[in-house]
């Protein structure tokens, strides 16, 4: 089991997770966080930091797709191990649906 990072995150991007993460597994795309599976120890501490509630465990159905984003994207964007302001626009974009259709992009975050 690993944890994903979900739609939920796209135009979010709280960095409560990083700040508690005990193997600094999470990387920064332009407007949302990615964890890398490999790297993640399943412990769980990230899940109910996350505002948003972006974090689930990838033994949830449906998260396939999720997966396989974090996984391309986790070695691909810089990693990021300390907490940043989220964008001003956070908490208006906070529950809204078709985020990954609207707003994705696989531009990289700056990380640290």
């Amino acid at each position: 089991m690993t944890y994903v990072v979900t739609e939920a995150c796209i135009k979010c991007k709280y960095t409560d997770c990083v700040e508690v993460c005990p193997v600094d597994c999470f990387y920064e795309g332009e407007n949302m966080l990615v964890i890398n599976p490999s790297e993640c120890i399943d412990c769980g501490v990230c899940e109910p930091e996350c505002p948003a509630e972006a974090i689930l465990p990838d033994t949830e159905s449906g998260l396939e797709q999720w997966l396989e984003l974090n996984t391309k994207y986790s070695a691909e964007w810089p990693n990021i191990t300390q907490k940043k302001e989220p964008p001003e626009d956070a908490d208006e974009h906070k529950g809204e649906d078709g985020k990954f259709e609207q707003f994705f992009t696989p531009e990289p975050g700056t990380g640290d």
